[in-house]
C-alpha cells in the first residue's frame, strides 16, 4: 500500500533550515548549553531529502542550492566581515585563523545537512560542489578583501623573528595554511612573491652594513647563521617549496652580490686567513660560497694565487741562500737546495690538507693546487732543474749514509710526497734520467740503503708514469741480484781451480748494456797485478756463457791497495785509475806527467784528475814538482814516502765529474727518438693531417712525460721527410701525407 507523502512548500522548509543554521551560527559563537541533538540533525537532513525528491514543480533544488550561497554570504557578511575589520596586526591574524576555522566548521556541517543535494542535483548539473563552494565563498568575500593587508603584516612578523624577537610561529603557519587551503596558488602569487622580495630588501640592507663594519670572519658567520635561521623557519611555518626561492634570494643578497668585498676584505680576506692558518673560517667559506652559483671559482683562484705566492717566495729564499753562500761547485746540488725540496714537499702537504679538510676534496681545488705547483715546480733554483733536485732529494733518503736519517716508514711516506709532486713538473723524463744515474752509483758502489724501497720507488713511477719508464731501473737492480750470484759461482770456480788464484781479491759486477746508463770506457793498460784477475775472470765468465761480449769499465771500479809509507803502512781505497797510477811507483821512484800518460793509455783529462787527487787534494800522496794546485804536462811526480795520516785506512776522493750536461744531452736525444716515433705513429694511423693537427696531437701524446719544443717538432717533421717517412700533400702545402 502506498502512502502519499505530504509536499513541503519551499518556504516553509527553508524556515526549518534557517532555524538549524541559526542555532549552527549560536555554536559557533560559543553559546554556552547550545549544541546539535542527533535528532535535530536527521530532521534538517531528512527536510532537504524530501524537498529534493518531491516531483516537480515541488522539487527544490535549484532553489535550495541558491539559498544555501546565499545563507553563507549573508553569514560572512553580517558577522565575519565586521569582525576582522574591526581588528589590526597580530589580533586581526588571530580573528582570521578563527573565522577561518569556524567557516570550514559552518560548511561542513552545511554539506552534511545539504549532503543529498550535493550528492545527486549538483553532480548532475555539474555546478561547484557545496564544500568548494563555502571555500570560494571566503576567499571571495574575505581574504581577496584581506590579503594585502595580511601578508604585510606576515612579512614584519618574519621580519622581527629575524632580528631576534619572539613572535607566534603557529600564529604565522596557521595563517599561512589558510592560503594554502584556500588555493595553493595564493601562496605562491599573493605571499610567497612578496615574501621573496621582502627578503632581498631586508638581507640587502644587513649586508650593506655588515660588510663595512665587520671582518670577513664576522662577515661570514652572520651570514651563516642567517641561512641556517632561514632554513629552520621554512621547517617551522613556512612551506617546504618555498625553501629554495628562499635561500636563493637570501644567498644572492648576502653572498654573491659581495664576493670580490668578502674574499678582498682588507686585514681578514681569503689570503689574510690562508695566511693565519684560519681552518675553521676557510671551511665557513666553502660551505658557503658553494652555496651559490659560480662562487667557488673566485674563491679557487684567490686560493691558487697564495699557493704560488707563497711557493715562489720560497724559491727566492732557496735562491739567494744558494747565491749568498758563492759555492764553487756550480750546477752542482747542495744541501740549501734539498732543503728546498723539504719546504715545497712540507708545503704540498700543508695546502693538501687544506684541500681535504676546507674545502672538502673539491676538484677545483685540486686543480688551482696543481697549476700552483706547476708553476713553482718548473722553476730552476741555483742552476739546478726541479728534476734534478727531486732525484738529489730521493738519492738522499735512498742512500747509505745519506742526508736523511729516516725511518723504513718515513722513508716511504717521502717517497709517495715526492712521486706526487712529480706530476707537476715538466720534464718528468729528465728526473728519471736524473734517477737512472744515481740509482747507478748507489748500485754499484754499494750505497743503496735498500732493495726494497728501491723497488717500490720504481713501483710509485710506473703506475703514475708507465713501465716503459722504469724498465730499464728495473733491469738494473735484476742484475745486481743477479752480480751477486755470479760472484758466488766465481769464487767456486777459483777454489776448484786453485791454479788460476790470481792472488788478488777481485769482485765484478756484470751489466747489460741497454739498462744502465753509458759509462765512460777508456782501453787503459792496467798494472801486471791487476791483468791476471781480469783474465780469470774472462776464462770463468766463458765457462758459463760463450754468447756475451765484456766490455771493461775500469772508470766505475775500486780497489784497495796498501801505501808502504815510512811512519806506517796505510790501506788506501782509490778507484782503479788511482790504483793502477799508484802501482807505477812501484817500478819508479819519478815519473813525468808524460810517462804516467803513455804508461796508464790514459786520456790527459783523467790524468789531470787523477793526479790532483793524489797530489793536491786533502790527502798528498805523491809529492808534484813544482808543487802547486794545479797539474800541468811539465810536472813531475813522485812516491811520498814522508806521508802520515793518523787513520790506518783511508779512502782518497776523486774528484767529481760534471755529469749534468752529459744527461740532459742524453734525454734531449731521447726525445728526438720519442718525437719521432710520436709523429710517425699518428701519421700510419691518420694517413693525412694538417701541420696544426699532428703538431697538437704531438704535443698532446708526448706531454704526460714531457712538455715538447714545438720547433724541436718541426725539426724531426723536416728530418722524417727526408728520410722518407713523411711528404707534402700536393693538394695542400700545409698538410703531410704519410709514405707507407
Amino acid at each position: 500500500m502506498t502512502q502519499n507523502r505530504r509536499i513541503i512548500p519551499l518556504e516553509e522548509g527553508w524556515a526549518r533550515m534557517e532555524a538549524g543554521i541559526d542555532i549552527l551560527k549560536r555554536v559557533l559563537a560559543d553559546e554556552p548549553g547550545v549544541f546539535f541533538k542527533s535528532e535535530q540533525y536527521m530532521s534538517l537532513y531528512t527536510t532537504i531529502y524530501d524537498m529534493c525528491t518531491q516531483k516537480k514543480p515541488d522539487d527544490y533544488s535549484e532553489q535550495l542550492y541558491e539559498r544555501y550561497r546565499g545563507a553563507l554570504d549573508e553569514y560572512i557578511t553580517s558577522t565575519v566581515l565586521p569582525s576582522l575589520r574591526e581588528k589590526h596586526g597580530e589580533f586581526l591574524l588571530r580573528e582570521l585563523v578563527l573565522r577561518w576555522k569556524n567557516h570550514k566548521v559552518m560548511v561542513r556541517w552545511l554539506t552534511r545537512f545539504f549532503h543529498y543535494l550535493d550528492r545527486y542535483f549538483i553532480s548532475r548539473q555539474s555546478l561547484t560542489p557545496l564544500k568548494e563552494f563555502g571555500h570560494d565563498s571566503f576567499l571571495t568575500l574575505v581574504f581577496e578583501e584581506l590579503k594585502a593587508t595580511v601578508t604585510t603584516i606576515l612579512i614584519a612578523m618574519i621580519d622581527h623573528d629575524r632580528e631576534g624577537q619572539i613572535i607566534d610561529r603557529p600564529l604565522v603557519k596557521n595563517v599561512l595554511d589558510i592560503y594554502i587551503e584556500l588555493k595553493s596558488e595564493l601562496y605562491e602569487k599573493d605571499f610567497e612573491d612578496a615574501f621573496v622580495q621582502g627578503t632581498i630588501d631586508y638581507y640587502s640592507k644587513k649586508a650593506q652594513t655588515w660588510i663595512v663594519e665587520d671582518t670577513c670572519p664576522e662577515y661570514m658567520l652572520k651570514a651563516e647563521e642567517c641561512l641556517q635561521k632561514e632554513k629552520e623557519r621554512v621547517t617551522h611555518y613556512l612551506r617546504s617549496s618555498t625553501e629554495p626561492r628562499l635561500m636563493e634570494a637570501a644567498q644572492a643578497e648576502l653572498l654573491a652580490r659581495h664576493i670580490d668585498q668578502i674574499l678582498k676584505k682588507e686585514n681578514s680576506g681569503c689570503k689574510v686567513l690562508l695566511c693565519d692558518e684560519k681552518v675553521e673560517d676557510l671551511s665557513r667559506m666553502f660551505r658557503l660560497f658553494s652555496r651559490i652559483k659560480d662562487g667557488l671559482p673566485p674563491v679557487s683562484k684567490t686560493f691558487q694565487e697564495h699557493v704560488n705566492e707563497v711557493g715562489m717566495s720560497m724559491l727566492k729564499q732557496a735562491v739567494d741562500a744558494a747565491t749568498s753562500k758563492k759555492s764553487e761547485k756550480k750546477d752542482v746540488v747542495t744541501g740549501l737546495e734539498l732543503d728546498y725540496v723539504r719546504k715545497v714537499l712540507d708545503l704540498h702537504d700543508k695546502y693538501m690538507a687544506y684541500v681535504i679538510s676546507c674545502f672538502q676534496n673539491h676538484t677545483l681545488f685540486h686543480k688551482a693546487l696543481k697549476e700552483a705547483f706547476e708553476v713553482v715546480c718548473n722553476k730552476d733554483v741555483a742552476g739546478c732543474t726541479s728534476a734534478e733536485l727531486f732525484a738529489s732529494y730521493c738519492d738522499s733518503i735512498l742512500r747509505k749514509g745519506g742526508s736523511e736519517k729516516l725511518s723504513d716508514e718515513a722513508i716511504e711516506e717521502n717517497l709517495d710526497k715526492v712521486v706526487k709532486l712529480l706530476t707537476y713538473i715538466s720534464d718528468k723524463d729528465l728526473f728519471i734520467e736524473f734517477h737512472r744515474k744515481k740509482l747507478g752509483r748507489r748500485l754499484l758502489f754499494d750505497k743503496s740503503g735498500n732493495d726494497e724501497q728501491e723497488r717500490s720507488l720504481l713501483s710509485k713511477l710506473k703506475q703514475y708514469f708507465g713501465g716503459q719508464f722504469t724498465s730499464k731501473m728495473e733491469g738494473m737492480l735484476n742484475d745486481v741480484a743477479l752480480a751477486k750470484d755470479n760472484q758466488s759461482k766465481y769464487e767456486g770456480f777459483i777454489s776448484n781451480n786453485p791454479e788460476l788464484y790470481p792472488s788478488v781479491d777481485l769482485s765484478v759486477q756484470v751489466l747489460t748494456t741497454g739498462y744502465w746508463p753509458t759509462y765512460k770506457s777508456s782501453e787503459m793498460n792496467l798494472p801486471s797485478e791487476m791483468v791476471k784477475c781480469v783474465e780469470v775472470f774472462k776464462q770463468f765468465y766463458q765457462s758459463i756463457t760463450k754468447h756475451r761480449k765484456m766490455n771493461w769499465i775500469y772508470s766505475l771500479g775500486n780497489c784497495n791497495i796498501v801505501g808502504k809509507f815510512d811512519a806506517n803502512p796505510i790501506e788506501l781505497i782509490v778507484t782503479t785509475y788511482q790504483g793502477a797510477l799508484l802501482l807505477l811507483f812501484n817500478e819508479a821512484e819519478r815519473l813525468s806527467f808524460s810517462e804516467i800518460v803513455t804508461q796508464l793509455n790514459l786520456s790527459e783529462d783523467d790524468t789531470v784528475r787523477v793526479l790532483h787527487s793524489l797530489s793536491c787534494a786533502k790527502y798528498k800522496i805523491l809529492n808534484k814538482d813544482p808543487s802547486g794546485r794545479t797539474i800541468s804536462p811539465k810536472d813531475v811526480f813522485e812516491f811520498n814516502h814522508k806521508f802520515t795520516d793518523k787513520m790506518r785506512r783511508i779512502k782518497v776522493q776523486l774528484p767529481p765529474s760534471d755529469e749534468k750536461k752529459k744527461v740532459i744531452d742524453d734525454v734531449n736525444k731521447d726525445r728526438r727518438f720519442a718525437i719521432d716515433a710520436a709523429l710517425v705513429r699518428i701519421m700510419k694511423s691518420r694517413k693525412i693531417m694538417t701541420h696544426q693537427n699532428l703538431v697538437a696531437e704531438c704535443v698532446e701524446q708526448l706531454s704526460r712525460m714531457f712538455k715538447p719544443d714545438i720547433k724541436m717538432i718541426k725539426r724531426r717533421i723536416e728530418d722524417l721527410i727526408t728520410r722518407e717517412y713523411l711528404e707534402r700533400d700536393k693538394d695542400s702545402a700545409n698538410s703531410y701525407r704519410y709514405l707507407a
